[in-house]
């Protein structure tokens, strides 16, 4: 049966026809689903949240509780998560805050793995990885196509750029802009995140420009600033580059490097 008989669902939850809810899983009032998703058993799903399409959502996830925030007044925020989402074991997102936007939001085709936590007014991409135990701290951005390896922490208020790679074991304090990989704690940079890129179908060109954009930036002692003229200049023969220049001057808790 698509609702399993020891499931508590409140009567005011909007869940489309066909969703799989199983054994023992918390449905509260404020909570829609879509149609074609799986929530399994022992799940959380509380507050202001709304769940696309073709998500699944394993035991012991807890979605849309109050974020960890002592400044946190019981305000009516909420959590958006998109479609074809993999969610797995002891996950847990919280809904955001009055002093952000006032939402947590998920994208599309992310793959979450297990005990990850996404702190209050976080903003997730699509098609990012989450390996285990990574712990995202209020206020992050996160790009599309990141990858972040196992146990990686992400201070407060950073943005991680698309298509971006952290090492297992990361502390990122800083923005880390896109395309780059990096590791350690804190963390360094260690070049283009090149071998991701050729499997998202980047053309050779456009990774030699990134990897020439990378070493402006990285390798050739210039200032921040004088990296970005140069980053300028290269940016007008590709639109790769431009997205790397654009994403410095967003920054605003200073760059990895």
């Amino acid at each position: 049966m698509p609702i399993h008989p020891t499931a508590i669902v409140h009567p005011g939850a909007r869940i489309a026809p066909g969703v799989e809810v199983g054994a023992y899983t918390l449905v509260g009032e404020h909570v829609t689903i879509a149609e074609g998703c799986w929530i399994g058993p022992h799940v959380v799903l509380e507050g202001r949240t709304s769940i696309g399409r073709a998500n699944r959502i394993f035991q012991f996830a807890s979605i849309g509780g109050p974020p960890q925030d002592k400044k946190y007044a019981d305000e009516s925020t909420a959590v958006e998560i998109g479609e074809g989402n993999t969610i797995r074991e002891y996950v847990t997102i919280n809904r955001g805050t009055a002093q952000d936007a006032g939402v947590t939001r998920v994208g599309d085709d992310n793959w979450i793995m297990a005990y990850v936590h996404f702190a209050h007014d976080c903003r997730i991409g699509s098609h990012t990885i989450f390996a285990n135990a990574c712990q995202i701290a209020g206020h992050v951005h996160v790009g599309d196509w990141a990858i972040l390896g196992a146990t990686t922490l992400v201070h407060q208020y950073v943005k991680i750029g698309a298509h971006s790679f952290t090492a297992m074991g990361t502390f990122l304090p800083q923005d880390l802009p896109p395309y780059v990989t990096v590791a350690g704690n804190s963390a360094k940079p260690y070049g283009i995140n090149s071998e991701g890129l050729r499997r998202r179908g980047f053309s050779p060109q456009a990774i030699n420009a990134l990897k020439k954009a990378y070493r402006t930036l990285y390798r050739s002692s210039l200032s921040l600033e004088e990296a970005k003229g140069e980053l300028q200049v290269q940016a007008e023969a590709c639109p790769e580059v431009a997205l790397f220049l654009e994403f410095l001057g967003l920054s605003t808790r200073g760059i990895v490097r």
